[in-house]
């Protein structure tokens, strides 16, 4: 039984969402041969401010690179 665990910054809608967990897996039925039914994905929104990137928390690495 495949699982995937997407972890993303809060932000994606509802269809965004339902597209990534579409398409991962039409990826596992296609290049595995899994069932649907035997495919869990989860995906868990982190706070940007939970989040870094290049050293800096992920809000303010954004504050930083919009104001450049």
């Amino acid at each position: 039984m495949p699982y995937i665990n997407v972890q993303i910054t809060k932000g994606a809608s509802r269809d965004q969402k339902r597209t990534i967990v579409k398409e991962m897996t039409e990826t596992l039925v296609k290049t595995l041969n899994k069932s649907p039914e035997h495919i869990h994905i989860v995906l868990q929104e982190i706070e940007q401010e939970d989040w870094g990137y290049s050293g800096m928390l992920t809000d303010e690495w954004k504050k930083n690179s919009s104001s450049s």
